[in-house]
């Protein structure tokens, strides 16, 4: 009390500290030295049991990493490239029958038919964009009709085709294939971000090597594949994956492509590559059946129309899309809609025919008479005089050779039978290169020989030899499929035995009933690291003396074994705590079963396919399970809590299923939710009202789960109340302008709105990860503390004060997990910023489900159980398809590489990409501890042991999931469904999995000694 009897106002903890601090030096106390030195002394042992603890759990993601590396070695499929090269002066045939100019002047393998050739790809031009449709249109119907109309009107000057990519249809890819002629290999889908130069033969090389003068314009991935191969002063190229943008790349091409066709620039360039990027990313950012897509439609149109004008009879002009886009605009898989691109030629001088099968008009569908994009590649090396490219798998197009009128079959004949000879060659090679059978072979020779011998008896024969050398062509083209099929079994298994023993070790670590995992960490991290450095040292030497080239993965296999091997032997060492890691609960035993069955399940293509709706069972099975059990609590607040978080629990689980993304394997049975129809890509109006609902309610409601244990104080007032919510309302304000972007709402430019929105992009990043992380360091306990003094505590006498009679501490119950969650919600306004609207509601969701996860374990006993960590993985992975993703390719949201930046920029790009595709859980392995820290006591013994095993907990069953999907992914290497269903969910649970290890590592427990340290500053070091 004070004087006047009033009660004294509550002191923060550091108004106490001072106060003890100056009755000290008064000589009111004496200072304990022997506390202090204790507290010291814990203080420096925590430290180093948590960089222990980071060491071992280092270890663990160098197994994950080295295990997945060596699967996927041997199982992304990759084919050996030959650095053979066609030359001018060496045709594949040598006989009376085929007189080769053998000049670059004239042709070189067949007599040339063009000087030059302009090339434009549209990217994603699919082919149902450019034929008429003569019912319900969408805005991707009747917008570019000047392929279908020339080709239809004038055979003999342009025809029409459908132009089929081969999977993964990623720009890069396909790039490759239409410069090489050969097949892509699934490995190279990886490198859609940055490319690797091409060294194989191509066509771009022979034009290069010929003297030719290339000119490129557009997109500049072509820089990373051909680098220094185009003329430096025309060449204009530009960023290629801003997808936000459909104006810079198009308006730059079209400004420099123009002036190079009149004539007295003509003498300037022989070869001109043109890039328009519009249309692929109107697909990107709003779906095919937009406005927009519509609008840059009929803008190809125009500039096509104009080219044409600008056309001389020794210009060929072609037109081709790169691959197609499915319903909402995305491409990386191999759907009809992905694979489906358009291929139109056109020539003033009319050299093109239909005779060879009478069918005059274009396909009205991708179905009727289509080419394989590597069929460009020795139809334009052929029309431009070139040699084929060596590694070439292709065959000429049939319309490009076969005349106008009367089919000239002996001209179809010879250039398939050029075509024909140089795959031979190379099949040749390819055998020898690789130590195969010349059997392998035998069914393909056999159509080669029947065909060149129909060819000596004259034209009579060359239609028959034209099918013949066609169906050879076919017959190649799958034993060379089957062939780069063949996987590198011991590579597969050696990575699936490092993943496994990886799985192994994480289960004695999590399951072990041993309590003291931090005293055991120092005996862990020195055998795994002086075992696995010197297994790295020994196999890297002999792997250098077996072959030179294979010293590295010898020491990453070496290195792995090694860790896991020092594992095991300190195992041994302290085996008198040993004992088999079985759950003892029936919470474990479901934790187990939840793990298992999911795992079990990924053999199923159906599984894997519905696996959201698989997860929605599992967390609602989860939740009855805990209302039940909380309906048996002893206590009735305890019960009543418990069955409020569990159908609390439950109900946020249903409402958050609403949001959706369907993957093409699940339609009709499932419609879209996440975007405004299935066929868009951008949020719907009213999807808007879901960030702001988030901003308005979910700092409240984060707020009564504080003021249940009195700790909605000090740096929680500030943050939760004031900073998540700002954060999330500025997040909202971003997403409005962006809509406001895409619909034209606002009469500002584009570039006005663009700055704007980065700007606010980056404040709002910059205050939750750098602001919000730093203020989590400094951040004080969320407790209040008050004094209640005796009535003759003030003496005016002397003015000291006296023992205190009784001391309150608000905050108490929960202090380390209160303050702990003020990281998780610095993550949450980040991550809430890169989703779009209904992915931010998904989080917010996923936030509060975690809230009375957290709630449920408290009031049912479990913040030992496995159970905790399992539900949060279920979770992550939940909410992951919830946030408007999928195990595919084309589901990928590219364009969150750019919400905070104009171009492509590293390492940034690529994170932001990551941070948007597995914000969920990145999300639940931050609030992974928590589960051992909420509502526990400040001082509990052997607290960073339970956070320990929480995280390697949550570890297994990712580490599980991902071993289960590598399994079945090699099992069933020969699936129907293997690049479709099983390969892309492999690779997911592959990145899932390192991306958690990191944060678990770095965040999960590299933030304790700062939250630690914060509540030993006021109860002291347990």
């Amino acid at each position: 009390m004070e004087a006047n009897g009033k009660a004294a106002p509550p002191l923060g903890y550091k108004d106490l500290t001072s106060q003890y601090n100056e009755a000290r030096s008064n000589g009111h106390m004496s200072e304990d030295a022997t506390l202090h030195q204790s507290n010291r002394k814990k203080e420096v042992q925590f430290k180093a049991s948590q960089f222990l603890l980071i060491g071992v759990f280092f270890w663990v993601f160098i197994l994950h990493a080295v295990g997945i590396f060596l699967f996927t070695r041997g199982f992304l499929l990759t084919r050996l490239v030959l650095d053979r090269k066609s030359e001018c002066a060496s045709p594949p045939i040598r006989n009376g029958l085929f007189k080769s100019p053998g000049t670059v002047h004239d042709g070189c393998w067949h007599p040339k038919s063009f000087d030059k050739a302009v090339v434009i790809i549209i990217d994603a031009l699919r082919y149902d964009f450019t034929v008429p449709f003569s019912g319900e249109p969408h805005h991707f119907h009747n917008a570019l009709t000047i392929l279908d109309e020339t080709a239809r009107q004038s055979p003999e000057n342009a025809f029409l085709l459908p132009f089929i990519a081969d999977p993964p249809t990623t720009t890069l890819q396909r790039l490759k294939g239409l410069t090489t002629g050969t097949l892509p290999t699934f490995i190279d889908a990886g490198s859609n971000f940055a490319g690797t130069a091409i060294e194989e033969d191509n066509l771009i090389g022979q034009l290069r090597d010929a003297g030719k003068t290339l000119v490129h314009l557009g997109d500049d991935t072509w820089h990373a594949l051909f680098p220094g191969y185009f003329d430096s002063n025309l060449t204009h190229a530009y960023d290629s994956f801003n997808v936000w943008d459909l104006y810079t790349v198009d308006n730059g091409v079209t400004e420099h492509l123009l002036p190079l066709l009149k004539p007295e620039s003509k003498g300037n360039w022989d070869v001109i590559f043109g890039h328009y990027l519009g249309v692929d990313h109107a697909g990107h950012r709003y779906g095919p059946d937009h406005p927009t897509t519509n609008v840059k439609l009929r803008e190809m149109d125009e500039v096509i129309r104009k080219i044409m004008t600008e056309l001389d009879d020794d210009t060929l002009l072609v037109i081709m899309g790169d691959h197609g886009m499915d319903v909402k605009g995305d491409h990386g898989g191999e759907s009809d809609d992905e694979v489906e691109a358009a291929l139109w030629m056109y020539s003033k001088r009319g050299i093109f025919g239909r005779g060879h099968n009478g069918l005059m008009a274009p396909p009205m569908t991708a179905k009727e008479r289509p080419v394989g994009q590597i069929d460009l590649v020795p139809t334009l090396s052929l029309l431009l005089g070139m040699p084929i490219p060596f590694n070439n798998l292709g065959a000429p197009i049939s319309e490009a050779f076969v005349g106008p009128g009367k089919p000239d079959w002996q001209n179809l004949a010879s250039v398939n039978a050029l075509a024909a000879a140089q795959i031979d060659k190379y099949q040749q090679e390819y055998a020898h290169a690789r130590n195969l059978d010349d059997s392998v072979f035998d069914s393909a020779r056999r159509l080669w020989e029947v065909g060149m011998q129909n060819v000596k008896y004259g034209t009579t024969q060359s239609e028959d030899s034209f099918e013949k050398f066609q169906n050879f062509q076919r017959e190649n083209l799958r034993i060379c499929r089957s062939l780069w099929a063949r996987f590198d079994i011991p590579s597969m298994l050696a990575g699936i035995t490092i993943l496994a023993s990886g799985v192994l070790v994480l289960a004695f670590y999590a399951i072990s009933p041993r309590p003291a995992n931090t005293e055991l960490a120092p005996v862990y991290l020195a055998q795994m690291t002086m075992f696995g450095l010197g297994g790295a040292v020994a196999t890297s030497i002999i792997g250098f003396m077996v072959s030179v080239d294979s010293w590295k993965n010898a020491g990453l296999v070496g290195l792995a074994m090694g860790g896991i091997a020092g594992f095991a032997r300190a195992s041994i060492n302290i085996s008198q705590a040993f004992s088999i890691p079985f759950p003892r609960s029936v919470w474990g035993w479901l934790a187990v079963i939840f793990t298992l069955s999911q795992s079990i399940g990924y053999a199923s293509n159906s599984f894997t396919i519905w696996e959201d709706e698989i997860l929605l069972c599992f967390l609602s099975t989860f939740a009855v399970l805990a209302f039940t059990s909380s309906v048996r609590q002893e206590y009735i607040i305890e019960r009543v809590l418990g069955m409020f978080q569990a159908g609390f629990f439950l109900i946020l689980t249903r409402l958050g299923s609403f949001s959706r993304l369907c993957r093409e394997e699940q339609m009709p049975y499932c419609r879209s939710t996440y975007y405004a129809s299935t066929t868009s890509s951008t949020s719907a109006p009213w999807q808007l009202i879901v960030p702001l609902l988030s901003a308005t309610f979910l700092p409240s409601v984060i707020k009564k789960y504080y003021e249940g244990t009195r700790s909605y104080q000090g740096s929680a007032k500030l943050w939760i109340g004031f900073a998540l919510r700002i954060s999330l309302l500025l997040s909202s304000i971003f997403w409005i302008l962006d809509a406001a972007d895409d619909n034209d709402w606002l009469q500002l430019s584009e570039s006005t709105l663009q700055t704007t929105k980065i700007t606010l992009a980056r404040l709002i990043l910059g205050a939750a990860l750098f602001v919000g992380t730093t203020a989590y360091i400094m951040a004080t306990p969320c407790i209040s503390i008050e004094v209640t003094s005796n009535n003759n505590s003030a003496d005016t006498t002397t003015s000291t004060t006296t023992a205190p009679r009784s001391v309150k501490v608000y905050g108490y119950a929960n202090v380390h997990g209160t303050r702990y969650f003020l990281l998780f919600t610095a993550w949450l306004a980040a991550l809430s910023l890169l989703q779009k609207p209904m992915g931010s509601g998904a989080l917010s969701i996923l936030t509060l489900q975690i809230l009375a996860l957290l709630e449920i374990l408290d009031t049912n006993a479990l913040s030992q159980s496995a159970i905790g960590p399992i539900v949060l993985g279920l979770l992550g992975s939940f909410h992951f398809f919830k946030t408007g993703h999928q195990a595919t390719l084309s589901s990928i949201q590219w364009e969150s590489a750019f919400i905070p930046l104009r171009t492509i920029t590293y390492p940034f790009s690529p994170l932001l990409v990551v941070l948007n595709s597995f914000g969920a859980q990145i999300l639940t392995t931050v609030a992974v501890p928590l589960t051992a820290l909420w509502k526990q006591p400040p001082k509990k013994p052997r607290l960073l042991s339970d956070v320990a095993r929480a995280l390697a907990t949550l570890l297994l069953y990712y580490a599980v999931i991902n071993l289960a999907t590598t399994m079945w992914a090699g099992w069933l290497r020969r699936h129907l469904m293997l690049y479709r269903i099983f390969s892309p969910r492999f690779m997911t649970g592959a990145a899932v999995l390192l991306v958690v290890d990191l944060v678990g590592i770095f965040v999960g427990l590299g933030s304790l000694r700062w939250n630690f340290g914060s509540v030993a500053e006021v109860f002291g070091w347990s």
